[in-house]
């Protein structure tokens, strides 16, 4: 089974080689049939600390590593302002 990969913006460096990033998608609403965001926050494995607030990142699904971390950082798609 492949692994999932998600993207979304670093929002907080949460410790020690984490990182909690904010994922959005957008969905359509089932009543109104308008297009409406939905957010989540996953924790990040980010072993070398390259991940900085503001950056879009990449990640990709792997065995667990914590309670609630169970993605590793993939690449840093783009800088963000700092």
């Amino acid at each position: 089974m492949p692994k999932r990969v998600i993207s979304g913006t670093v929002i907080k460096k949460a410790g020690d080689k984490t990182a909690t990033v904010l994922v959005e998608r957008k969905v359509l609403h089932p009543r109104y049939h308008k297009t409406v965001k939905r957010f989540k926050k996953y924790l990040i494995h980010d072993e070398r600390n390259e991940a900085n607030v503001g950056d879009t990142v990449s990640a990709i699904e792997c065995r667990p590593l914590s309670k609630n971390k169970a993605f590793r950082l993939l690449e840093i798609v783009e800088r963000g302002e700092g």
